[in-house]
C-alpha cells in the first residue's frame, strides 16, 4: 500500500504535533502473518528454551549456540534480511515482533539473539557491497554462521570513536593488518564472523572491517567474563595481532566506521527496547501466580492492597511500553517504505528510515529498559524472601534486566542524545521547534485554555493533558536554550531532565492513542483506559518535577515565578482521577486472569 508523504510524521515531531489515533500502529493491528510469527516464536521459546533455563544459568554456551541454530532453522534470524540474501524480507515491525517474544526466554538468549541479528548482521546488510552481502549474509541469516560486533575497547566505551585498534595497510597493499584489543564482545565465544572497528593511520574517524574469526590469523579470545547476569551470553575480550583482512573486506568506505556504529546502535536501541517486553510479561505473570498461591494471615497476598499496587504498576508499564515500541517501529517502517517509493534502494531506505527516528529509538531504549528493571525488582518484592533465591525466576530476571540500561549506549548517554538530536533537527530546519516554542509562550502569557484541533470521542481530557505537557516541555526547553545557547549540550543535568519529560510524554501519548483507536473500532478497553489514565497521572507528576528543577536553575526573579505559575496551571487536574481505584481495577483484572492479560 502506498504511503502518502503528508501523512508521515518526522522523527521527533510528536512533541510539536497533535497526533491522531488513526495515525499510529498498535499491536491490535498485527497482520495474520505477524500473529502466526508471534505464535511460532512463543512456541519455540516455551518448547526449546524456557524449560532449559537452568542450563543457561550454568553458562552452557554450547546450548546457547544450539538454540540459536534452531532459531535459524525456523527462520527467526532472517526476518529482516532481504530475500535475495537468504532472508524472509519482512518489515521492520515484524523484526521487532520476533525480538519481543524471543525475550520471553532469558536475558542470556535474548542478548545472543539480538547481538547476532542486530549489530552482528545488519552492518553488512546495510553497508556491505553486493559481493560482501552475497558472501556473508546468507550464512548469518540461516544460522550457519554467527556474528559478533567488536567496537568497545578498554578506553573507548561511550566515546566509541576514540578506539586505539589500528589497521595498517600491508606492503603489497592487498591487506590491512589489524592490531588491538576489544572488550565486552557478545557472542565472541561461538562467533564465526566479526564486525571490527579500527583506525587507519591518523584518521579522524574509525573504519569498519568484516573479519572471519580464524585463530590462526592472529585472533585470540580472552576468558569468558564473570558477569552479574546474562550468564549464557558468551562475552569475551578479543585480541588482534596483525590480523590480515583483505582490502575488499573493508565495510563501506574508509572513515565511515563511526557512522556505521552509530546507525547500527539506533537499530539496536529500539530492538533492545522491544526485547524487554515479553520478559516483562513473564515477570508479571510469574509474580501474580505466586501472589495468588502465597497465603499469609489466611489470605492470598494478591488480595492485599500493597501487592495490588505493585501489580498495577507492573502491568501498566508493560502496556504503555508495548504501545510506544510498536508505534515507533511502524513509523520507521512507514518511512522506509516511502523512501523506497521515492526510488532509494533497500540499503539507503532502511538507513535513512531508522536514522530519521533516532530520537524515538533512544527514548524507547531508556524507557523500556528501566521499566523491565523496575518490574523485576517488584517481582522480587512480591516473592519476598523466595525472590532472593536463585531457585525462583525473579532473581535471574533482575540480574538479566540490569544490563539493558548499559549496552547500546548507557541510558545517560541516550537521554542526552534524545534532546540533543531534537535541538539539532530544529537548528537544521527539519523541525519547526522554535516557532512552536514562541507560540506556546504567547498562549501561556494570554492564559488561553488548551483545545484539541482534532476532537476525539473518548479520553478527551487526557489528550488535552498530553498537549499541555508538551507545552511544558517546549517552554522549559526553549527557556534553557535561550539561557545556554550553543553551550546547551554541556549542561547534562538539564538535558537529562528534559529527556525524562520527553520520554514520559511519548509513552503516555502512545498508550492513550492506542486505547482511543481501539475503542473507536469497537474494542472493549476499560482496563486499557485505566492504565492510560494511571500512567498519564504519574507522567504529569514527573514532568512537573523535572520542569521545576530546570526552571529553578535557569530563571530568576519575576520571570521564574511566571514560568512556574504557568507550569503548575498546565499540570494541574481540574477533576483529579481516583488513582487508587484505577490501580485496584487494573490489578484485580490481572489477578483474576492469573497472568499479564493485556
Amino acid at each position: 500500500m502506498e504511503i502518502e508523504e503528508k501523512k508521515l510524521i518526522k522523527g521527533g515531531e510528536f512533541i510539536i504535533k497533535e497526533n491522531s489515533p488513526d495515525d499510529i500502529f498498535t499491536p491490535e493491528d498485527f497482520s495474520e502473518e505477524q500473529i502466526m510469527m508471534k505464535e511460532s516464536v512463543k512456541e519455540f521459546i516455551d518448547r526449546e528454551v524456557w524449560p532449559n533455563k537452568e542450563r543457561f544459568e550454568k553458562k552452557d554456551y554450547d546450548f546457547t549456540k544450539s538454540c540459536m541454530q534452531k532459531a535459524g532453522e525456523l527462520g527467526f534470524l532472517a526476518v529482516g534480511v532481504p530475500e535475495n540474501y537468504g532472508g524472509l524480507g519482512m518489515g521492520f515491525v515484524s523484526s521487532m515482533l520476533v525480538c519481543d517474544y524471543i525475550s520471553g526466554a532469558t536475558g542470556s538468549f535474548s542478548t545472543a539473539f539480538g547481538a547476532h541479528t542486530g549489530i552482528g548482521t545488519l552492518p553488512i546488510v546495510l553497508y556491505g557491497n553486493e559481493s560482501q552481502k552475497q558472501k556473508y549474509v546468507p550464512k548469518l541469516a540461516s544460522g550457519e554462521w554467527f556474528g559478533s560486533y567488536c567496537l568497545t575497547e578498554p578506553g573507548a566505551g561511550s566515546d566509541a570513536n576514540s578506539g586505539k585498534t589500528k589497521a595498517v595497510l600491508s606492503a603489497d597493499r592487498k591487506h590491512y593488518l589489524i592490531t588491538g584489543q576489544k572488550m565486552w564482545i557478545s557472542n565472541a565465544g561461538f562467533a564465526d564472523l566479526l564486525i571490527v572497528f579500527a583506525r587507519i593511520e591518523n584518521d579522524k574517524n574509525i573504519t569498519s572491517f568484516i573479519v572471519p574469526l580464524d585463530p590462526s590469523n592472529g585472533i585470540t579470545l580472552g576468558d569468558e567474563e564473570n558477569k552479574l547476569g546474562i550468564h549464557a551470553s558468551s562475552t569475551r575480550q578479543v585480541f588482534f595481532n596483525e590480523t590480515k583482512v583483505p582490502i575488499e573486506d573493508m565495510l563501506s568506505e574508509r572513515g565511515q566506521g563511526f557512522k556505521i556504529a552509530m546507525n547500527a546502535l539506533n537499530v539496536g536501541r529500539i530492538k533492545l527496547g522491544v526485547a524487554c517486553l515479553d520478559a516483562q510479561r513473564k515477570v508479571i505473570s510469574s509474580s501474580v501466580k505466586y501472589a495468588n498461591e502465597r497465603i499469609q494471615f489466611k489470605t492470598p497476598i494478591a488480595k492485599f492492597g500493597a501487592i495490588k499496587e505493585k501489580i498495577a504498576r507492573m502491568a501498566t508499564s508493560c502496556f504503555v511500553g508495548e504501545s510506544a515500541n510498536y508505534r515507533a517501529g511502524y513509523d520507521i517502517e512507514s518511512k522506509i517504505k516511502n523512501l523506497k517509493l521515492e526510488g532509494l534502494d533497500d540499503q539507503k531506505a532502511e538507513l535513512k528510515g531508522v536514522e530519521e527516528f533516532a530520537i524515538e529509538c533512544s527514548i524507547i531504549k531508556v524507557g523500556t529498559s528501566e521499566d523491565i528493571q523496575n518490574c523485576a525488582d517488584e517481582g522480587i518484592q512480591i516473592f519476598g524472601g523466595m525472590g532472593f533465591s536463585a531457585d525462583t525466576p525473579m532473581e535471574s530476571a533482575w540480574r538479566d534486566a540490569r544490563i539493558g540500561r548499559i549496552y547500546e549506549g548507557t541510558n545517560e548517554i541516550n537521554r542526552m542524545l534524545s534532546v540533543g538530536m531534537l535541538l539539532k533537527k530544529s537548528m537544521k530546519g527539519e523541525l519547526d521547534l522554535m516557532n512552536v516554542v514562541m507560540k506556546v509562550v504567547g498562549q501561556m502569557t494570554e492564559g488561553k485554555d488548551t483545545i484539541l484541533e482534532n476532537p476525539v470521542s473518548v479520553l478527551t481530557e487526557e489528550l488535552i493533558k498530553i498537549k499541555d505537557l508538551k507545552k511544558v516541555f517546549l517552554m522549559t526547553a526553549g527557556s534553557a536554550f535561550q539561557k545556554y545557547g550553543t553551550e546547551f549540550e554541556k549542561h547534562q543535568q538539564v538535558l537529562i531532565g528534559l529527556s525524562d519529560m520527553l520520554i514520559e510524554i511519548y509513552f503516555a501519548e502512545s498508550a492513550l492513542l492506542r486505547t482511543i483507536k481501539n475503542i473507536d473500532r469497537g474494542y472493549d478497553m476499560p482496563f486499557q483506559s485505566d492504565m492510560s489514565k494511571l500512567y498519564l497521572f504519574e507522567a504529569t507528576e514527573i514532568v512537573l518535577k523535572k520542569a521545576k528543577e530546570i526552571i529553578g536553575n535557569i530563571s530568576k526573579g519575576e520571570a521564574k515565578k511566571n514560568i512556574i505559575k504557568g507550569v503548575h496551571r498546565l499540570c494541574k487536574y481540574d477533576d483529579l482521577p481516583d488513582i487508587i481505584s484505577l490501580k485496584n481495577r487494573i490489578s484485580d483484572k490481572v489477578i483474576k486472569e492469573n497472568k499479564y492479560c493485556f
